[in-house]
Protein backbone atom coordinates (compact mmCIF):
# COMPACT_ATOMS: atom_id res chain seq x y z
CA UNK A 1 0.00 0.00 0.00
CA UNK A 2 2.48 2.75 0.99
CA UNK A 3 2.80 5.87 2.95
CA UNK A 4 1.58 8.40 0.63
CA UNK A 5 -1.54 5.76 -0.64
CA UNK A 6 -2.20 5.82 3.59
CA UNK A 7 -1.58 9.33 4.10
CA UNK A 8 -4.25 10.06 1.13
CA UNK A 9 -6.63 7.59 2.80
CA UNK A 10 -6.44 9.89 6.26
CA UNK A 11 -7.31 12.97 4.08
CA UNK A 12 -10.08 11.56 2.48
CA UNK A 13 -11.26 9.70 5.87
CA UNK A 14 -11.00 13.47 7.19
CA UNK A 15 -12.78 15.15 4.65
CA UNK A 16 -15.66 12.72 4.75
CA UNK A 17 -16.12 12.96 8.20
CA UNK A 18 -16.25 16.92 8.05
CA UNK A 19 -12.93 17.22 9.96
CA UNK A 20 -9.76 19.75 8.71
CA UNK A 21 -6.95 17.35 7.39
CA UNK A 22 -4.60 17.14 9.35
CA UNK A 23 -5.91 16.71 13.21
CA UNK A 24 -5.26 12.92 12.48
CA UNK A 25 -1.82 11.76 13.73
CA UNK A 26 -0.66 8.82 10.81
CA UNK A 27 1.55 6.57 13.69
CA UNK A 28 3.93 4.17 11.44
CA UNK A 29 3.93 1.39 13.37
CA UNK A 30 8.24 0.06 13.02
CA UNK A 31 7.96 -2.77 15.34
CA UNK A 32 10.06 -5.28 14.34
CA UNK A 33 10.52 -3.79 10.63
CA UNK A 34 13.91 -3.92 8.78
CA UNK A 35 15.71 -1.35 9.32
CA UNK A 36 15.65 -0.14 5.24
CA UNK A 37 12.07 -0.23 5.62
CA UNK A 38 11.71 2.49 8.55
CA UNK A 39 14.59 4.37 6.69
CA UNK A 40 12.77 4.82 3.56
CA UNK A 41 9.67 5.71 5.41
CA UNK A 42 11.87 8.49 6.92
CA UNK A 43 13.76 9.85 4.18
CA UNK A 44 9.84 10.35 2.62
CA UNK A 45 9.54 12.88 5.49
CA UNK A 46 7.10 11.10 7.90
CA UNK A 47 7.91 11.42 11.58
CA UNK A 48 5.28 9.95 13.99
CA UNK A 49 6.60 5.76 14.66
CA UNK A 50 4.94 3.70 17.03
CA UNK A 51 7.08 1.08 18.76
CA UNK A 52 5.66 -2.18 20.91
CA UNK A 53 9.36 -3.09 22.65
CA UNK A 54 11.00 -0.11 24.94
CA UNK A 55 14.64 -2.80 24.41
CA UNK A 56 14.22 -2.59 20.44
CA UNK A 57 13.41 1.02 20.20
CA UNK A 58 16.56 1.77 22.24
CA UNK A 59 18.57 -0.06 19.85
CA UNK A 60 18.07 1.64 16.56
CA UNK A 61 15.97 5.14 17.43
CA UNK A 62 18.53 7.24 19.16
CA UNK A 63 20.83 7.08 15.97
CA UNK A 64 17.84 7.50 13.63
CA UNK A 65 16.36 10.57 15.71
CA UNK A 66 19.49 12.52 14.97
CA UNK A 67 20.22 11.60 11.36
CA UNK A 68 15.93 12.66 11.20
CA UNK A 69 15.40 15.95 13.38
CA UNK A 70 11.61 15.51 14.35
CA UNK A 71 11.15 12.07 15.49
CA UNK A 72 7.71 11.71 17.36
CA UNK A 73 8.48 8.16 19.02
CA UNK A 74 5.15 6.68 20.35
CA UNK A 75 5.14 3.34 22.79
CA UNK A 76 2.20 1.26 21.36
CA UNK A 77 2.87 -1.92 23.26
CA UNK A 78 2.75 -2.99 26.54
CA UNK A 79 5.10 -1.63 28.97
CA UNK A 80 6.59 -3.36 32.08
CA UNK A 81 7.40 -2.00 34.73
CA UNK A 82 10.99 -2.50 35.11
CA UNK A 83 11.60 -1.07 31.38
CA UNK A 84 10.03 2.30 32.33
CA UNK A 85 12.88 4.33 33.30
CA UNK A 86 14.13 4.11 29.49
CA UNK A 87 10.96 4.60 28.03
CA UNK A 88 10.95 7.52 29.41
CA UNK A 89 14.07 8.72 27.93
CA UNK A 90 12.64 7.23 24.61
CA UNK A 91 9.22 7.72 24.13
CA UNK A 92 7.34 10.85 23.20
CA UNK A 93 4.01 9.25 24.47
CA UNK A 94 2.78 6.49 26.01
CA UNK A 95 -0.75 4.91 24.85
CA UNK A 96 -0.36 2.14 27.26
CA UNK A 97 -1.53 2.95 30.59
CA UNK A 98 -3.50 -0.21 31.32
CA UNK A 99 -3.11 -1.02 35.14
CA UNK A 100 -2.98 1.01 38.90
CA UNK A 101 0.35 -0.57 39.37
CA UNK A 102 2.01 1.17 36.40
CA UNK A 103 0.34 4.12 37.45
CA UNK A 104 1.80 4.49 40.59
CA UNK A 105 5.22 3.82 39.50
CA UNK A 106 4.97 6.16 36.40
CA UNK A 107 4.30 9.18 38.43
CA UNK A 108 6.87 8.32 40.65
CA UNK A 109 9.26 8.12 37.68
CA UNK A 110 7.83 10.97 36.11
CA UNK A 111 8.70 13.30 39.51
CA UNK A 112 12.62 11.80 39.01
CA UNK A 113 12.63 12.51 35.12
CA UNK A 114 11.16 15.80 35.43
CA UNK A 115 9.07 15.23 32.16
CA UNK A 116 6.49 13.26 31.41
CA UNK A 117 5.20 11.64 28.03
CA UNK A 118 1.74 12.20 26.46
CA UNK A 119 -0.21 9.81 27.99
CA UNK A 120 -3.15 7.77 26.77
CA UNK A 121 -5.06 5.37 29.32
CA UNK A 122 -5.55 1.98 27.42
CA UNK A 123 -9.26 0.42 27.80
CA UNK A 124 -10.28 -3.30 26.85
CA UNK A 125 -13.31 -2.02 25.60
CA UNK A 126 -14.24 -5.76 24.69
CA UNK A 127 -13.54 -6.67 27.95
CA UNK A 128 -11.33 -9.42 26.82
CA UNK A 129 -9.99 -11.49 29.11
CA UNK A 130 -6.58 -12.22 27.42
CA UNK A 131 -6.17 -8.64 26.55
CA UNK A 132 -4.79 -5.52 28.91
CA UNK A 133 -6.42 -2.52 29.09
CA UNK A 134 -8.69 -1.13 31.82
CA UNK A 135 -12.32 -2.02 31.85
CA UNK A 136 -14.78 0.55 30.62
CA UNK A 137 -16.74 0.48 33.58
CA UNK A 138 -13.53 1.36 35.80
CA UNK A 139 -12.35 3.86 33.26
CA UNK A 140 -13.63 7.11 34.84
CA UNK A 141 -12.26 5.78 38.61
CA UNK A 142 -9.10 4.90 36.69
CA UNK A 143 -8.54 8.49 34.97
CA UNK A 144 -9.65 10.14 38.30
CA UNK A 145 -6.65 8.17 40.41
CA UNK A 146 -4.16 9.18 37.82
CA UNK A 147 -4.85 13.08 37.67
CA UNK A 148 -4.82 12.37 41.73
CA UNK A 149 -1.33 11.14 41.03
CA UNK A 150 -0.52 14.20 39.22
CA UNK A 151 -0.51 12.03 35.48
CA UNK A 152 -1.38 14.69 32.73
CA UNK A 153 -3.93 12.03 30.55
CA UNK A 154 -4.18 13.00 27.45
CA UNK A 155 -6.43 10.44 26.33
CA UNK A 156 -7.42 7.39 25.57
CA UNK A 157 -6.47 3.95 23.48
CA UNK A 158 -8.72 0.92 22.50
CA UNK A 159 -7.93 -2.34 20.59
CA UNK A 160 -11.23 -3.64 19.42
CA UNK A 161 -11.77 -7.27 19.36
CA UNK A 162 -11.04 -9.23 16.24
CA UNK A 163 -14.03 -10.79 15.68
CA UNK A 164 -16.38 -7.77 15.98
CA UNK A 165 -16.82 -4.63 14.41
CA UNK A 166 -15.07 -1.96 15.02
CA UNK A 167 -17.40 0.68 15.39
CA UNK A 168 -19.24 0.66 18.37
CA UNK A 169 -15.80 0.11 20.49
CA UNK A 170 -14.69 3.52 19.01
CA UNK A 171 -17.58 5.10 19.95
CA UNK A 172 -17.50 3.97 23.37
CA UNK A 173 -14.44 4.97 23.28
CA UNK A 174 -15.17 8.31 22.39
CA UNK A 175 -17.87 8.60 24.69
CA UNK A 176 -15.30 7.46 27.78
CA UNK A 177 -13.23 10.51 26.50
CA UNK A 178 -15.62 12.85 26.40
CA UNK A 179 -17.73 12.51 30.10
CA UNK A 180 -13.58 12.85 31.36
CA UNK A 181 -12.96 15.79 29.38
CA UNK A 182 -10.21 13.78 26.82
CA UNK A 183 -9.79 15.14 23.79
CA UNK A 184 -7.02 12.52 22.63
CA UNK A 185 -8.37 9.11 21.12
CA UNK A 186 -6.15 6.28 19.48
CA UNK A 187 -7.98 4.13 17.80
CA UNK A 188 -7.70 2.38 14.17
CA UNK A 189 -5.15 -0.05 12.83
CA UNK A 190 -4.43 -0.82 9.46
CA UNK A 191 -7.99 -2.68 8.61
CA UNK A 192 -9.89 -0.07 10.43
CA UNK A 193 -8.50 3.26 10.80
CA UNK A 194 -11.02 5.19 8.52
CA UNK A 195 -13.96 4.25 11.01
CA UNK A 196 -11.93 5.26 13.31
CA UNK A 197 -11.65 8.37 11.72
CA UNK A 198 -15.27 8.89 11.28
CA UNK A 199 -15.53 8.40 15.30
CA UNK A 200 -13.42 10.70 16.08
CA UNK A 201 -9.70 9.80 16.48
CA UNK A 202 -6.51 11.64 16.82
CA UNK A 203 -4.23 9.23 16.46
CA UNK A 204 -4.15 6.27 14.35
CA UNK A 205 -1.98 3.15 14.49
CA UNK A 206 -0.86 1.79 11.12
CA UNK A 207 1.78 -0.48 10.20
CA UNK A 208 1.97 -3.64 8.09
CA UNK A 209 -0.32 -1.20 5.23
CA UNK A 210 2.84 1.13 5.21
CA UNK A 211 5.80 -1.07 5.55
CA UNK A 212 4.72 -4.01 4.47
CA UNK A 213 3.96 -7.71 6.16
CA UNK A 214 6.33 -8.03 9.07
CA UNK A 215 8.51 -10.86 8.62
CA UNK A 216 9.02 -12.40 12.09
CA UNK A 217 11.50 -14.69 11.82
Amino acid sequence: MGLEQIKSRVHAAETAAGRPQGTVRLIAVSKVQPGDRVEAVLQAGHRVFGENYVQESAGKWPAWREAYPGVELHMIGPLQTNKLKLALELFDAIHTLDRPSLAQKLARQVQAHGACPQLFVQVNTGAEPQKAGILPDDADEFIASCRSLDLQVAGLMCIPPEDEPSTPHFRHLREIAARNGLTGLSMGMSADFESAIAEGATHVRVGSAIFGARDYG
